[in-house]
């Protein structure tokens, strides 16, 4: 279901048991109630997990050295933490208040668990900052009595400041990453960095065991390149597979995603990918692929 701003406030009530994917459109009003919109469609939806992959689909995208194969996924907790709004200003104070329950961190661990186990992946890395912030030793507790549930998957716990920087050095050891909301937002852009920028960043917004999902690139609306034809379709493109992937059409994911390698082995690219492509271009091109 193709979902636009304007009717957002109408998809708050949905009962119906549809996958929506919401288009990005470049337009002021949306930067003006991003928050109510997007924010309001996850928490009403009870969309816990945001699923951002993280993949290298071509060498020459990665700034880095040697990447080797750059392939693992970010569970961001999507519905607690600092994202809720709260907290207060009093003079020269303000306070933001991180919300963390013994549900909400337990259920995105498990479903971070439960998707490895699903997909062969052999390790699951819980990244938080409790060694600064005593609040989230919850995170430390739920992990470790969730991963004796999975003992033939290796369990292991990153500092966020050590994992950022381990991303850089070396990302090719992480296959699932789960984290709370805030960390999992600034991860995610850096692995975004990793295999090419925003342009190839998809995200999904689900809730294990429910059809109901919000599928988004990362990138957001770009206003500023509204009506110069250059953006980069792909996160569009690559967000579109993991709703068939989502709805059970897994071979038209993996189609999608094949057209996407194809492209960017060849000379028809966008300008944010080292191409001098525009949009219609590469989105005729990729279409022509599928």
């Amino acid at each position: 279901m193709l979902v636009d701003y304007a009717q957002s406030r109408a998809f708050l009530a949905i009962t119906r048991d549809d996958g929506v994917t919401v288009h990005r459109r470049a337009r002021k009003r949306w930067n003006e109630h991003a928050r109510d919109i997007l924010l309001g469609l996850r928490f009403k939806l009870d969309l816990y997990v945001n699923f951002r992959p993280v993949q290298l689909l071509h060498p020459d995208l990665t700034p880095l050295r040697n990447p080797g194969s750059i392939d693992f996924v970010i569970f961001r907790e999507n519905t607690e933490g600092q994202y809720l709004g709260r907290g207060r200003s009093s003079g020269d104070e303000h306070v933001a208040e991180e919300v963390n329950t013994g549900k909400g961190v337990e259920r995105i661990i498990r479903a971070a668990f439960e998707w490895a186990k699903s997909n062969g992946k052999t390790r699951v890395t819980m990244s938080d900052k409790s060694n600064a912030i005593p609040t989230h030793r919850i995170w430390q507790d739920r992990f470790k009595m969730i991963a004796q549930e999975y003992p033939h998957i290796a369990a292991e716990h990153r500092y966020v400041d050590a994992l950022a920087l381990e991303f850089v050095r070396e990302p090719q050891r992480f296959e699932v990453i789960v984290t709370n909301n805030l960390f999992g937002d600034i991860l995610s852009d850096l692995g975004a960095g990793l295999v090419g920028g925003l342009g190839v960043a998809a995200s999904a917004n689900l809730h294990p065991g429910k059809r109901h999902a919000l599928f988004e690139p990362v990138h957001g609306s770009a206003p500023a390149l509204a009506g110069k034809g250059v953006a980069n379709p792909v996160a569009a493109v690559l967000t579109g597979g993991l709703m068939f992937e989502h709805l059970g059409h897994p071979a038209a994911a993996s189609d999608l995603k094949q057209a996407v390698r194809t492209l960017l082995a060849g000379a028809v690219r966008p300008p944010d990918l080292g191409g001098k492509s525009g949009t219609t271009a590469v989105a005729k091109a990729l279409a022509e692929l599928v």
